[in-house]
């Protein structure tokens, strides 16, 4: 399950990973929700495309998006089978660009605690992503996308049992190649990253309001019980967060229970 990721990386940064021809330009992000526009990168006529999509999956056939449930993430494991998602597993998956991702964190006792999953070592992730199109009957259209998620590795699961899929580098070809990958290969793909990969680090409540959206959101903070990076517990973690610098001011279910916003 994936509710809130970040792009806070530089246009530049973004395509020298994923190699499209484009020049888009894009503020760094901290705080991306569901129903925003989030950066895709999809393969058509033999060359990669920067696409910004709507956060929230719409597939061709529904009458009334607006009567039609969030579909945020898909299940990597059943995404194939499902009426939502199949027709885009084959045919229409992407590439999502994250500099990582938030998750919360369900003590037996007191509040949820948010996490920020990030790579240890920094830089971009490719989380592996849908995308389809809707066509209202006056003639307007609109593209919206949906993440794919897997069991979570050692290193996440303390902190919530699902994480994005995360495609490497090396598999970007096979993944966005619909016609040439064929669907069990893809479907390979979709794994638990490796567990050296991400740090979670707890981070403000702040992080709870889709209104936010501040580097301050991605400052580790002191957390009574909260996890350490093996899992257990400790009185406290991380350095205590930096001055705020700025504020930037910018529940529902699911069929096949693919949608869990916290």
């Amino acid at each position: 399950m994936c509710g809130r990721f970040a792009l806070s990386a530089t246009p530049q940064e973004v395509q020298a990973l994923f190699g499209y021809a484009d020049t888009p330009n894009f503020p760094p992000r901290y705080n991306i929700a569901p129903t925003q526009p989030v950066a895709t990168v999809r393969q058509a006529h033999g060359a990669r495309r920067f696409v910004l999509v709507r956060w929230g999956l719409v597939p061709g056939w529904v009458k009334d998006p607006a009567s039609f449930s969030l579909l945020i993430n898909a299940r990597a494991e059943t995404a194939a089978e499902k009426p939502s998602f199949r027709a885009a597993v084959r045919h229409r998956r992407c590439l999502i660009p994250a500099s990582g991702f938030y998750e919360w964190h369900r003590p037996d006792t007191g509040p949820k605690q948010p996490y920020w999953i990030r790579p240890k070592d920094g830089g971009i992730v490719a989380f592996a992503g849908l995308w389809e199109e809707w066509c209202d009957p006056d003639g307007g259209e609109i593209e919206t996308g949906a993440i794919l998620t897997v069991e979570a590795n050692a290193t996440v699961s303390p902190v919530h049992n699902r994480m994005p899929a995360v495609i490497a580098p090396e598999d970007f070809d096979a993944w966005l190649d619909v016609q040439n990958t064929p669907l069990k290969e893809a479907r390979a793909l979709l794994r638990p990253a490796p567990e050296s990969l991400f740090e979670t680090l707890p981070v403000s409540t702040r992080v709870n309001s889709a209104r936010e959206d501040a580097p301050e959101l991605l400052d580790p903070v002191a957390v009574e019980n909260a996890l350490d990076r093996n899992g257990d517990t400790a009185e406290t973690v991380s350095p205590a967060p930096r001055k705020v610098r700025a504020r930037a001011a910018k529940g529902m279910r699911s069929d096949d229970e693919q949608f869990d916003l916290f």
